[in-house]
């Protein structure tokens, strides 16, 4: 493994690990100050390295959390880094020529940032596997929702391909 790989490989690592902990810790800090009615009610998030939608809503998770925070000088070389591992070299291309061509982020295909999303698997057939990223912009009867289909790779994870689904 070259050593730029191992860097970007390290600094995505870290970047997930940073925001996922960051997700963590207000529920942990504040985990009295803010009951329910439905008492025991706990979140959990859990995964598996070898779940390519997995894999595909935790680059998509820390996308756009990294996006989002466009006021820290870090988060548009987070963003970076997060495509350079997650993304093989030709999707990393057609994300850059779409973001030349329409002057929008070419893994969210929009200009803005997303208030929520999901993943879900599609299909699989010949080494690849789809899911469906559904973007939600805005709150109320009157947000957009958007999708976006990705193409893994079913041996390497890799996000192979993107396509806004239309």
């Amino acid at each position: 493994m070259s050593v730029r790989s191992r860097k970007t490989l390290l600094t995505a690592v870290a970047l997930t690990a940073g925001l996922s902990l960051a997700a963590v810790a207000p529920a942990l800090a504040g985990a009295g100050a803010h009951r329910t009615a439905r008492a025991g009610a706990v979140s959990t998030v859990q995964g598996d390295p070898r779940d390519v939608t997995r894999h595909v809503a935790d680059f998509y998770a820390a996308y756009i959390d990294s996006v989002r925070a466009a006021d820290d000088p870090s988060a548009a070389a987070g963003a970076k880094a997060l495509r350079g591992f997650y993304l093989s070299a030709a999707a990393r291309a057609k994300v850059s020529a779409y973001q030349k061509r329409q002057h929008a982020d070419g893994v969210l295909f929009a200009r803005g940032v997303p208030v929520k999303w999901k993943v879900a698997h599609t299909g699989s057939g010949a080494g690849h596997a789809t899911s469906r990223v559904t973007l939600t912009w805005g709150h109320g009867p009157h947000a957009r929702v958007t999708g976006v289909d990705v193409l893994s790779d079913l041996k390497t994870l890799e996000i192979t391909d993107l396509e806004t689904v239309r």
